[in-house]
This record gives C-alpha cells, structure tokens and sequence, in this order.
C-alpha cells in the first residue's frame, strides 16, 4: 500500500535501521524506543492487524515469530527475558495499521496496564 509507513520502509523508501531480514518478515529499530531493545518485525506483505495476517497468511505469523526470536539471540536479550507485543486498534495503541510484533527488553519489563 502507498501510504502505508511500514509498506514504505519494506519497499526501502522510508529508511529504517534494520536488524533482521528473511523472505517474509524485515525487522528494525523503533523510532521511540520503550526500552534498551526496541524492534518492531513486520511482514513484507500487508495486513492491517496480527488478525488478519492471520487469516490471510498463517506461515507468516509463525516467520514474525520465528524472527523474533532470532533478534532476541542477536540483541543479548533471548537469556534474560524479552516482551513480543502486537497492538490491534486505536484502542491499544496500534497507530501503524500494518500487522507488526514488537520484541522488547534489556530491562526488568512491568506488569502491563
């Protein structure tokens, strides 16, 4: 999609310090970390919800998760604890409507609200 911002920096229009790629999945550093290790995986195709990729492509839930995993290894973070994250609508937070997974750590992470 043209005006989606995680289509663009899937398409390298929009630069994005990437940490992890595979055929399906780019992982990059967020913009406005919420902690020492902050990277938000997206699929390279478009869904506007977690939901919906689901339904839509169930292998690539599995490749975000996969990946997930392998940025948590490569960030020092897999040992120690780390976060995986998806927010579906405005309500939760989600401000990107491309399905996207969020690893978070390198700190003791709090209860969520």
């Amino acid at each position: 999609m043209s005006d989606c911002l995680f289509c663009r920096i899937v398409a390298r229009e929009i630069p994005a310090t990437v940490v992890h790629e595979t055929d399906t999945t780019l992982a990059f550093r967020d913009i406005a970390p919420q902690a020492p290790t902050h990277v938000v995986l997206v699929p390279k195709t478009h869904a506007p919800d977690a939901v919906a990729l689901a339904a839509a492509a169930p292998g690539v839930l599995d490749d975000l998760f996969l990946a997930a995993g392998e940025v948590a290894k490569a960030e020092g973070v897999a040992d120690t604890g780390y976060r995986t994250l998806f927010n579906t609508g405005s309500d939760a937070g989600q401000t990107v409507f491309h399905a996207h997974l969020h690893v978070l750590g390198g700190r003791r992470l709090g209860p969520l609200a």
